[in-house]
């Protein structure tokens, strides 16, 4: 007796006519999901339901096992939808593995007439029809096995429901290739995306941050590490060059927002009116050019980290706009009146010194308070010249990538950049070597390819390695002068130093140098002053 229902033809033309309308149906559920299983499971519910097709399965080769495994079946058992994921089918076992072994159809007008027939999964009713019809892809290769036992038990009709049973095949087989194609996709954009992540947390991870050894430092690296994982809103205070928005990224990306954008903006480089509608955006029509409604920088940093660069440079109007969206996370966009809230952790960075703003009416106390949660102060390169030997490795590391060749820098280098002042702190340690690099041909920098901020060091006519070892002092002849074109660089250097006593400020005046000049020429050249 057929199950209450399900459709059963009285004649052919309606058999037919059922056919057409339930694989239109059968189209639309298989592009209706991505989940292949879930899409299969809701095809055989529409085989059973409309077309008359009890007992649904669909098998799919694994191609690690070399098997067919069980995909779906249509079945009110709970014990059968368990069971059905152990179910495996090698090639010529049983009627699904015939199927898959011959890649043709099968087609029983009564399925205890067939003696290979397993039925593993005790689903099956024995005195009714059998069609299992293979899944082929483009090449012919079987690819699995669409199986179901027709509702009518006309044989007459057996021809047309194994070719209805094809077509669905045909869709199926269709639907799978295209789910492959689609889940290859996302697997790859997965694996793009974790490798970006793994990228951007090598760049700004704790190992990369953590150059520097001295104490100012190992501070720092503790508070951001400690920071990072919270959604603390951060000040980092330092000087120009120090790194502040490093230290920010690397807060960051080693937070648990890390995933969200970072959105970034330069306060000190937009006049007030275009900050506001920079930060909080802007409706079409608001002002003069605004041709379309804007996202402001904040509704991009939704779920992630805004980072205020020169805060401190902002008016004390906007100050007051900046304090609200502060405290309550909302705001309205310039010529809008609709509230947008947002959740975005705020780091923010200066190099003013803020609580003198303050005393000087310059900058707001609430809004201080506000910003001044966690601060994280940089010190200066010149407060931490131990970390300079260091730093140059680090930086060195990363020109050799963009030069594609191995750089170094000697000791002598190294003892130079040391006892500079570095106003520009790393930022300007950094164009250094990059300049030095560029102009050495080796890829050693050595005191000659150095040429510090505001000093135009010409290089010396032979490289300091050809000088000898120890410090030598030789007199120049006293028969020539300062101008004698006979006198080699480091001839007349002596001669001056001579002239001059042994004064390193008079000698420097007599060869038209600063101080700064004639001590570089008296460490490169290797000449000797102690005798003063």
């Amino acid at each position: 007796m057929n199950s209450p229902g399900i459709f059963t033809p009285r004649n052919r033309s309606e058999l037919l006519d059922r056919q057409l309308s339930v694989l239109g149906i059968v189209c639309r559920t298989l592009t209706r999901s991505l989940d292949l299983n879930a899409s299969l499971d809701e095809l055989l519910k529409v085989l059973h339901m409309e077309g008359g097709m009890k007992h649904g399965l669909v098998a799919l080769m694994d191609p690690e096992l070399g098997e067919l495994c069980v995909s779906a079946v249509h079945s009110s058992s709970e014990m059968v939808q368990q069971a059905k994921n152990a179910v495996r089918y090698r090639r010529g076992e049983g009627i699904i593995g015939s199927i898959l072994q011959s890649g043709h159809p099968v087609v029983l007008r009564k399925l205890s007439s067939e003696p290979k027939f397993l039925d593993r999964l005790a689903l099956y009713d024995w005195e009714s029809p059998f069609i299992g019809v293979p899944l082929k892809d483009q090449s012919g290769e079987v690819i699995g096995v669409l199986s179901a036992q027709p509702a009518s038990e006309l044989e007459e009709f057996l021809s047309d429901e194994s070719r209805f049973m094809e077509m669905v095949a045909n869709l199926v087989v269709q639907a799978v290739r295209l789910l492959a194609q689609v889940q290859t996709q996302q697997r790859n954009i997965t694996d793009e995306r974790d490798e970006l992540r793994r990228a951007v947390r090598g760049k700004f991870g704790f190992d990369n941050l953590m150059v520097g050894h001295t104490t100012g430092m190992k501070q720092v690296f503790d508070q951001i590490r400690r920071v990072a994982k919270w959604d603390t809103t951060v000040l980092i205070r330092g000087e120009s060059g120090t790194g502040k928005e490093l230290v920010a990224s690397a807060i960051h990306y080693n937070s648990p927002k890390a995933h969200n954008s970072f959105v970034k903006l330069n306060c000190a480089a937009l006049p007030e009116n275009l900050l506001e509608s920079e930060l909080f955006g802007h409706e079409k029509g608001a002002f003069t050019g605004a041709v379309k409604m804007r996202q402001g920088r904040f509704e991009q940093a939704d779920g992630g980290t805004l980072f205020l660069d020169e805060i401190g440079e902002i008016s004390p109007l906007f100050q007051a706009k900046l304090l609200r969206v502060l405290q309550e996370g909302e705001f309205e966009r310039v010529g809008g009146n609709k509230t947008i809230r947002v959740n975005v952790r705020i780091v923010a960075a200066t190099n003013r010194n803020l609580e003198q703003e303050v005393r000087e009416g310059n900058f707001r106390e609430d809004l201080y308070y506000r910003l001044n949660i966690m601060p994280i102060n940089l010190p200066a390169l010149r407060e931490r010249k131990a970390d300079i030997p260091e730093l140059c490795g680090f930086l060195l590391d990363k020109l050799s990538k963009n030069q594609g060749r191995k750089l170094s820098i000697t000791d002598a280098a190294i003892r130079i950049l040391m006892g500079h002042g570095w106003p520009g702190n790393v930022r300007e340690l950094e164009n250094v070597l990059e300049r030095a690099a560029i102009m050495t041909e080796d890829g050693e920098i050595d005191p000659s390819a150095l040429s510090l901020q505001g000093l135009d060091m010409p290089r010396p006519s032979a490289p300091a390695s050809s000088f000898s070892a120890a410090p030598v002092s030789m007199p120049a002849d006293p028969g020539h002068t300062l101008d004698d074109p006979e006198l080699d660089e480091r001839e007349r250097v002596i001669a001056a130093l001579e002239q001059a006593g042994w004064v390193q400020a008079k000698a420097a005046r007599l060869l038209n140098m600063t101080p700064r000049q004639i001590a570089y020429r008296i460490q490169t050249m290797n000449i000797d002053v102690k005798k003063i």
